[in-house]
């Protein structure tokens, strides 16, 4: 596997996260992360966390990585892009705290639909 930085979808994030008003999430804590190489059939994007454990070793705040899968999510349209960065956006919990909302109730498709309409109308 071979990774790399996406400035690209990192504006994109601070622009979703800026324009639905996700007070929350600091996006100087989030990166967007490129990975060539993966076996995986299904997954587009995927977040990774800084668990609490690390952030004590490392005397450091939470930190997230959007994986972008470039095999697969290349393949996907713009709408499909950005759904799939709320998508992963939301899986962020309210404390910032390095863990994850689970799918149900807090990421699901209709959700994400929801958000995505309100992203695009702005």
């Amino acid at each position: 596997m071979k990774y790399e930085a996406d400035f690209e979808f990192q504006n994109i994030v601070k622009d979703i996260v800026e324009k639905l008003n996700l007070t929350h999430i600091n996006t100087e804590k989030i990166l967007c992360i490129r990975s060539h190489g993966s076996k995986s059939k299904g997954t587009v994007a995927r977040i990774h966390g800084l668990s609490k454990v690390l952030q004590i070793a490392l005397n450091t705040k939470a930190f997230y990585v959007i994986e972008i899968i470039s095999e697969n999510f290349d393949k996907l349209n713009n709408d499909e892009k950005i759904k799939t960065l709320i998508h992963e956006i939301m899986h962020i919990p309210k404390n910032f705290g390095g863990g994850f909302r689970s799918h149900r109730p807090y990421v699901t498709r209709k959700k994400v639909e929801k958000a995505f309409k309100k992203y695009r109308e702005l």
